[in-house]
C-alpha cells in the first residue's frame, strides 16, 4: 500500500491557530513541517491522521537568535539553516558536525529541528546533540508555555513530552564560556541512519582541567547521557588516559542490539572509539576557541 488514507488538510496561520486546530480536530490531527517521517508512514497506512496541519508558513518559528547566555532556535528552523549559520558553528560546532551527516540535501532543506526532536527516534542525530548541550525545549499549549529539559522531553522511543494539544515552538541552548563540542557518526552509506555515533561537550577550567563534560551516544541503546563516563573526566586534565577511560565507560554504558548494521561487540567498540574521538576534538576546540 503506497497511497495514504483520506485526510483533511489545513495550512496554519499562527501558533495560536495551530492550537485551535489541534483542539478542533482532536487526537487524530497531526502537525506537519518537513514530513519526512510522517508521510512515509501515511503511505504505508501505519499512520492514518484525520487532518494534517501544515505549519510551514509560520515564520515566527524560524529563527536563530543569540541572547546573553543562551542561543534560541525556532522549532521550524531547517537543518540547512543550522548548517549554514556561522553563529551556530561558532558556539556549538557539534551541530555542524551532525548536520553534515544527516540524510541528504533534500531532507536538510525541508526537515526541521523541532520535527527531528518530536519524532524521538533513538537513531536520530540531533537528539544526542541536544542532550549533550543540555538544551531546553519550549512547548506551547492551551495553558501557556513551558520549558522542558531535553533529558525529560523524550519519554521513550517515538514518545515525547509534547501532548497532542501542544506544539514545540523553540529550543534553547545554554552558552557556556571555555566550552566546545563535537559529534562523529559511522553509517553504512552516506545519509543513512547511524550504525553508531557519539557526541560530547566539554568545558575547561582556567587551569586546563575539565570543569564539566557531557557524553551522548546514538543508536547504541543508551537512554540519556553517559553520566559515569562524563564524571570520570571532571577535575582532571583531558589527557589521553582520561579520554581512554571515558571511552571505556561509555561503551560499558551502551546497550546495543545486533541487527543488519552489525553485532553487539562491534557496536560497543564503536561506542568506545567514537567517544574518544569526539572528546579529543571537543577539548581541542575548547582549548583553541575554534
Amino acid at each position: 500500500m503506497q497511497i495514504p488514507a483520506a485526510f483533511d488538510y489545513v495550512r496554519a496561520e499562527s501558533v495560536g491557530n495551530v492550537l485551535d486546530l489541534l483542539e478542533r480536530h482532536g487526537p487524530e490531527a497531526r502537525v506537519v513541517a518537513g514530513g519526512h517521517s510522517l508521510l512515509p508512514m501515511m503511505k504505508l497506512r501505519l499512520a492514518r491522521p484525520d487532518c494534517l496541519i501544515d505549519i510551514n508558513g509560520l515564520a515566527e518559528l524560524d529563527f536563530v537568535v543569540e541572547e546573553p547566555g543562551v542561543l534560541r532556535v525556532g522549532a521550524l528552523t531547517r537543518h540547512a539553516t543550522l548548517l549554514d549559520s556561522a553563529l551556530v558553528g561558532r558556539l556549538f560546532p557539534i551541530v555542524h558536525d551532525a548536520e553534515r551527516v544527516i540524510a541528504d540535501p533534500l531532507v536538510r532543506n525541508r526537515g526541521t529541528i523541532g520535527g527531528s526532536l518530536c519524532q524521538a527516534d533513538p537513531a536520530e542525530d540531533l537528539t544526542t546533540v541536544c542532550d549533550v548541550l543540555r538544551a531546553d525545549v519550549l512547548i506551547t499549549g492551551p495553558a501557556g508555555q513551558r520549558a522542558v529539559p531535553l533529558a525529560e522531553f523524550h519519554r521513550g522511543p517515538y514518545e515525547s513530552a509534547c501532548e497532542q494539544s501542544e506544539l514545540v515552538t523553540e529550543i534553547r541552548f545554554p552558552v557556556v564560556p571555555r566550552s566546545s563540542s563535537a559529534y562523529e557518526k559511522v553509517e553504512r552509506r552516506v545519509g543513512d541512519w547511524a550504525v553508531a555515533a557519539a557526541g560530547a561537550a566539554v568545558t575547561l577550567a582556567e587551569d586546563g582541567t575539565v570543569a564539566d563534560a557531557c557524553i551522548g551516544l546514538t543508536a547504541l541503546g543508551l537512554e540519556g547521557v553517559a553520566t559515569e563516563a562524563a564524571a570520570s573526566l571532571v577535575g582532571r586534565p583531558p589527557s589521553e588516559q582520561a579520554v581512554t577511560e571515558a571511552g571505556r565507560l561509555a561503551a560499558e554504558a551502551s546497550d546495543p542490539t545486533e541487527d543488519q548494521r552489525g553485532p553487539v561487540d562491534y557496536k560497543r567498540h564503536l561506542a568506545d572509539e567514537l567517544t574518544r574521538r569526539v572528546l579529543r576534538r571537543a577539548v581541542q576546540r575548547a582549548s583553541t576557541g575554534s
